[in-house]
């Protein structure tokens, strides 16, 4: 944004909205994540191999596969609200389902349709926080990119403590309703006296959005670093447990170190790199060190030295995220208007990523810890090619 330009005023209000969003993204992290957190009590109970568990950790970012592009359209022309609200019962539907899901194939059904509201949320989160926020969209994104993280570093630490696992879905099922509930009372479009863009065809939304390599570039980065991350803490309470002995309440609270940095992580790194006046080169070394100590995991003890390791690794791993997804909205040719179709590739881009990478990754290396994490670690350090190609993020034209 040019210095010599006036700063829009923003609502009050923003702050209810962006409140309503982050609950919405903590429970839908925590929701997912109980799959990991309870790995080592329903791996047996439903005799599943380990390729099948990621596959069911990665489930509801599948079906934002399907939904994303025509969620994110959707939003651009009716308004994320009444889209959302519809996810919200069949994701209802899904979570209680997962109370009588007694096998792989019933599981996976109750997983997808809990995951419909998280990927038409995720379609129009950069649509909602972009209107309400405008230029503080980048700052807005970080505390929704780190409440994300809360949940799973709460289903890390509270997993092992619910005396069976019908009580744990219970418990998240129940959260579900009330999230529900709230967005359905407080949640708006757009801020008193704004109103929606003039509605289009809704294969124009997607067109323009579409025509865009930067939307492209942008998901395929995303998707990578949410599919090294994904794959890593889902893998690692059980790596902790079977390759170095850990006590399995210990392995979740470990986890939850690498959670805690990147809550702390993506509050601090869109503050930090929107002060920096190029922002490329400070994104390219919290991505590179980030996955240098993913890989260090494997060499360390199961001890405060890890802990550590994984805390400051979660804080630089998640810097960049949230700074990638706010750019969609700054490119000229997407803007506010065009938001929810781009997001909506970006969705189905990098849940696509998401759901294969980490499913590929336990079936090439199996119960092999050290190939594991080294291909997590590999996979993260890959995104350097994108954020070369991509513009830099404090001076997007």
């Amino acid at each position: 944004m040019d210095e010599g330009k006036s700063l829009p005023a923003l609502s009050s209000y923003r702050w209810v909205i962006l409140a309503v969003l982050s609950l919405m993204t903590m429970t839908s992290s925590y929701v997912q994540f109980q799959i990991s957190a309870l790995a080592i009590r329903i791996i047996p109970q439903l005799q599943i191999t380990p390729a099948q568990f990621s596959s069911l950790l990665m489930a509801p970012m599948l079906v934002a596969v399907f939904l994303s592009i025509p969620g994110g359209t959707l939003g651009d022309k009716f308004g994320p609200k009444k889209v959302v609200a519809t996810g919200f019962v069949v994701s209802i539907i899904g979570a209680f389902g997962r109370l009588y899901a007694h096998s792989y194939g019933t599981m996976m059904l109750a997983l997808l349709m809990f995951g419909v509201y998280m990927s038409l949320g995720n379609a129009n989160s950069t649509k909602i926080l972009g209107t309400w926020f405008k230029q503080d969209t980048g700052i807005a994104m970080g505390i929704w990119f780190a409440c994300g993280t809360v949940g799973t570093t709460l289903s890390q630490i509270t997993g092992a403590y619910f005396p069976t696992v019908q009580s744990a879905y219970m418990f998240s099922s129940v959260l579900l309703v009330v999230i529900a509930c709230l967005w359905l009372i407080l949640v708006k479009d757009t801020p008193k006296g704004e109103v929606m863009p003039k509605h289009e065809s809704v294969t124009k939304y997607f067109g323009v959005a579409a025509r865009s390599k930067r939307v492209w570039l942008l998901c395929i980065c995303g998707g990578i670093v949410s599919a090294a991350s994904m794959s890593f803490i889902g893998t690692l309470p059980q790596i902790l447990v079977n390759a170095k002995g850990v006590n399995p309440r210990l392995a979740g609270v470990m986890t939850s170190c690498a959670s805690i940095g990147a809550l702390f992580g993506s509050m601090v790194g869109p503050a930090i790199i929107r002060k920096l006046h190029r922002a490329k080169p400070f994104m390219l070394f919290a991505v590179i060190l980030s996955g240098i100590m993913i890989f260090m995991n494997t060499q360390l003890p199961g001890s405060l030295i890890m802990m550590a390791n994984l805390a400051i690794g979660g804080l630089f791993g998640s810097m960049t995220g949230p700074v990638l997804k706010g750019m969609t909205i700054q490119l000229p040719e997407i803007g506010q208007k065009y938001a929810g179709s781009a997001g909506g590739i970006g969705g189905t881009v990098s849940m696509l990523l998401s759901y294969v990478v980490p499913v590929s990754i336990s079936a090439i290396a199996g119960h092999n810890p050290v190939m594991t994490i080294g291909l997590q670690a590999l996979l993260h350090v890959s995104a350097v090619i994108f954020i070369l190609l991509l513009p830099d993020a404090n001076h997007v034209k």
